[in-house]
């Protein structure tokens, strides 16, 4: 059984998931269509817009340059498929837009939601059934991963992983998804269809992904539950290490 954490693996191994059955290997991805859309801002917010799940109002930045789209300001330009918030430029007017030097056909412009930020760790199994959704409160992030983290249980985010496995359908195995918490609620700005950073923390709180896919594997009864500790406390940091030479 292979499992993918890297963005740019994802779509070539979900392509080729008949070669790898073919040779006795499981691979735990997404198919081709659901790795597609996650690896686009642009269409992510589409999707999950059309499918009624509050997103933040995005658009191509060539066509908010041209005038064609508006999203409002302060907004956020990000690369189509970007991650690590590379290339990530927060932007307060439009004024500030000509000092912007990207590839405006590749970055999209987004909204600027302000609140806390979490992320649902999901668990949907061979059947496409959502098992499991964890949230954790982003409080610390470094190189777009968590670094401090507490686990929630909230029932808005997790009706919205709900609507996002039924807006994407062919989303398989761990996926998580990004939202920051406004005024108005909660609103969707980003899926990874892979294990997430702060994973751990989903699995420290009883979440326990890898059993659950070797169970599904093997052919088992799969034990996947929505039953996890509510307020664990991730505290990730550096350590020196001292070598006498």
């Amino acid at each position: 059984m292979v499992v993918p954490t890297i963005d740019t693996e994802l779509l070539p191994l979900a392509i080729a998931q008949g070669r790898f059955a073919s040779a006795g290997v499981s691979l735990v991805v997404s198919s081709p269509e659901a790795v597609r859309i996650a690896r686009d801002k642009l269409r992510t917010a589409e999707i999950l817009s059309a499918a009624g799940v509050p997103t933040p109002r995005t658009a191509p930045l060539s066509d908010v340059v041209s005038g064609k789209a508006a999203v409002g300001f302060p907004a956020v330009f990000k690369r189509l498929d970007g991650s690590r918030s590379i290339g990530l430029h927060f932007v307060a007017s439009a004024q500030d837009i000509p000092g912007i030097k990207v590839d405006a056909t590749q970055y999209v412009a987004q909204e600027r939601c302000v609140g806390p930020e979490y992320t649902v760790n999901c668990y949907v199994d061979r059947s496409g059934v959502l098992r499991a959704a964890v949230p954790h409160r982003r409080i610390e992030v470094r190189d777009g991963e968590v670094s401090k983290g507490v686990t929630e249980r909230r029932a808005d985010l997790s009706t919205i992983a709900g609507q996002i496995v039924k807006a994407i359908p062919g989303l398989r195995g761990p996926f998580c998804f990004q939202a920051i918490l406004t005024a108005e609620g909660p609103k969707v700005f980003e899926i990874n269809a892979r294990l997430g950073g702060g994973y751990p923390l989903a699995h420290a709180a009883g979440a326990t992904f890898g059993k659950w896919l070797i169970e599904e594997a093997l052919g088992l009864p799969c034990t996947a539950n929505d039953v996890w500790h509510d307020g664990l406390l991730m505290l990730r940091y550096d350590a020196a290490v001292f070598i006498k030479q």
